[in-house]
């Protein structure tokens, strides 16, 4: 093991050297490449040279060869091409161990244009590869890369759990990113800056690491790996968190309980801090589901019983507890009881009558009464409930929910000539995010609805071939950020599920 430790350092440290001559990805995203694509939306080629990318995998390499085999479109495949491996070609960042354990693995993926690691969204990048997952040791492998991601999301909520954004880990040494929008932050309980860049309680980023946890046990059964690190101490502090945010905002005597977290930010957005002194809008406590205070667009919610984390949360937290009764068969009673116990919350209380619609599930609720009716764009949202595996998305309940999200009475479905998807607050009306289009063909069995999605996704990239964050929908010029790598990884994943489910389809032309 040491000299793999010195294979490690040699090759950290040359690639330290590799990348100050390499291009920075920000700009690189924004230019045009050659060759551009052969089609009418002349696509440029956005992947770094071979020498620049951050991680190569020959699994991957093959599966983009074999994808073009597939995909006759020439726009569709060089979207694909360029979006498929973007979480390994530029954001992972930093592979290592831990300097307390030479055996200890560990994966530092970066958000894109950001150099943080978002619990979220480094779960989902990497889940862009579970189909290639499989059981190996070998330390430049996919599994590889997901037992270190595991290890230091861990690591990260062992010492943090109530944030949702970390720094490089020491062992790095990669230097701490500031983070200006936090310069004002009064958030309880505090932390340091120089390990956490951002610390907004998300119940979804909590969840993403049961995700991330179950999707490499899934494709691997490796279930001893989860006995040999942290994880069965980071799922009891998951469960002592969430546990502690099951009570509202008032004891049964009438006194104000005290909120285990809160968040003041000086700011004009309301969306970006939380009312009543960090503690939010009241809560009715009883209900069976657990509070978060910002949704995954890390924007604040409006009430905190977010539906779309806790179905998430019920779904992961369930299906870990079989890893669990590997290792600890009490405390995988306790995940399952937990899990089934949210499930009834949602059931019971996360539903309301609409009155053209008919039954669907609310966004977020107070617990009170008062509900939220609308989808966001960001994962894990209403529109996603199957890709939670917390329903299937033949649910009737399911059904009527989705033709709401995707129709004008959801307050942020944006609607255009350009493309037609759900937005949110994060970015504001006018601004459709292509990760809804990309969830919505990921959850339909409609062929009309998959071509017309991916037309309006293969011709809104403004001929850069990459997923924006939001694109205006009267004006593909009008997008924001060049580098996410998230939604770029979400388009590749939904389009191997078309090869799998749809294999006709990827010989479609949008010409």
């Amino acid at each position: 093991m040491s000299l793999l430790l010195l294979l490690f350092g040699f090759l950290s440290g040359f690639l330290r050297v590799a990348s100050a001559q390499c291009p920075d990805y920000s700009a690189f995203a924004r230019e045009t490449h050659e060759p551009v694509s052969t089609g009418k939306y002349h696509l440029s080629l956005q992947r770094p040279v071979t020498g620049c990318r951050k991680f190569n995998s020959s699994d991957v390499e093959v599966t983009i060869s074999d994808m073009k085999k597939l995909v006759k479109d020439p726009d569709l495949f060089r979207l694909f091409e360029n979006t498929f491996p973007n979480t390994l070609d530029t954001t992972v960042t930093w592979r290592g161990f831990a300097a307390d354990d030479s055996t200890e693995e560990l994966t530092f993926v970066t958000t894109g244009d950001i150099v943080a690691m978002w619990l979220r969204d480094s779960a989902n990048q990497l889940r862009s590869y579970k189909s290639l997952l499989k059981v190996t040791n070998d330390p430049y492998s996919i599994a590889s890369l997901y037992r270190g991601a595991i290890n230091l999301q861990a690591r990260y909520i062992l010492k943090n759990p109530y944030c949702n954004a970390f720094q490089a880990p020491a062992e790095s040494g990669l230097p701490p990113e500031n983070n200006g929008y936090a310069d004002t932050d009064k958030v309880k309980p505090p932390y340091n800056t120089s390990f956490v860049f951002e610390c907004k309680y998300e119940l979804d980023s909590i969840s993403a690491f049961l995700q991330l946890s179950y999707d490499y046990y899934d494709k691997t059964d490796d279930v001893d790996f989860f006995g040999r690190y942290k994880w069965i101490d980071t799922i009891k502090t998951i469960l002592n968190v969430t546990e502690g945010l099951l009570i509202g905002t008032y004891a049964d005597d009438g006194s104000v309980n005290e909120s285990p977290y809160t968040f003041e930010r000086q700011s004009t957005a309301a969306t970006e801090t939380l009312t009543n002194s960090g503690a939010g809008n009241p809560v009715k406590g009883g209900t069976g589901l657990v509070r978060s205070a910002f949704r995954p667009s890390d924007d604040s919610t409006i009430y905190q019983l977010f539906i779309p984390a806790n179905m998430q949360f019920s779904s992961y937290l369930g299906k870990c507890a079989d890893i669990m009764a590997a290792h600890d068969s009490v405390l995988a009673k306790r995940m399952s009881d937990f899990a089934a116990s949210v499930r009834d919350g949602i059931e019971n209380h996360g539903k309301v009558q609409h009155s053209v619609f008919g039954e669907i599930y609310a966004y977020e609720i107070d617990g009170f009464g008062s509900a939220n009716t609308m989808d966001d764009a960001n994962v894990p949202s209403l529109l996603s409930a199957p890709i939670l595996d917390y329903l299937d998305a033949s649910d009737e309940t399911y059904q009527n929910t989705r033709k709401f999200a995707l129709s004008t009475w959801n307050p942020y479905y944006m609607h255009g000539p350009v493309l037609n998807g759900t937005g949110g607050p994060h970015v504001g009306p006018g601004k459709a995010w292509p990760m809804s289009i990309i969830t919505s063909l990921l959850t339909s069995d409609d062929d009309s609805e998959i071509i017309n999605g991916l037309q309006m996704l293969v011709s809104s990239t403004d001929g850069l071939g990459l997923i924006h964050e939001s694109v205006d929908t009267f004006d593909s010029g009008v997008w924001t950020r060049e580098w996410f790598s998230w939604a770029n990884g979400l388009f590749g994943e939904m389009l191997l599920g078309l090869r799998d489910r749809k294999p006709h389809l990827l010989e479609t032309s949008f010409q």
